[in-house]
């Protein structure tokens, strides 16, 4: 039988630690932890659909830089559910933040010929590749 050493017993106790912080103060923002993507290519393009529930068009911003996209939004989702003889609010559900996501594509994009939409809290980006930007498979001696 194995004796426990005092790291041992460091390593039992701290999980139970944050698990005791976490049900004390509870991380869930109600935001989503960060945009989900899809990515899909052609000999010309990529596509790319972002899930990012309850952003408005105007708080999103996705960047461009060579290989580079940068997709970051401000989330402001209100929800008010009223008493109809009162009017007075009986439950309000509110979470407000930014989420981002940064990724890297094989070719740079044109990004003068990029297009982006957003549809029922999916954008949807088609990103052209950047003529003369191909990659080149070396040959090693």
């Amino acid at each position: 039988m194995n004796a426990l050493t005092p790291f041992d017993r460091i390593d039992e106790f701290l999980p139970e630690v944050f698990r005791r912080m976490q049900r004390q103060f509870p991380l869930d923002s109600g935001l989503p932890a960060s945009i989900r993507l899809d990515v899909s290519e052609n000999d010309k393009e990529y596509h790319v659909s972002a899930e990012i529930p309850g952003a408005r068009r105007d708080d999103i911003r996705v960047v461009i830089d060579g290989r580079h996209v940068s997709i970051s939004a401000d989330i402001k989702k209100d929800f008010e559910d009223r008493h109809a003889d009162k009017g007075r609010a009986l439950l309000k559900e509110t979470y407000r933040g930014s989420i981002s996501r940064v990724f890297t594509l094989g070719q740079e994009v044109d990004d003068k010929a990029a297009v982006a939409k957003l549809e029922d809290g999916v954008l949807r980006l088609t990103l052209p590749k950047r003529a003369g930007a191909s990659s080149r498979l070396l040959n090693i001696q």
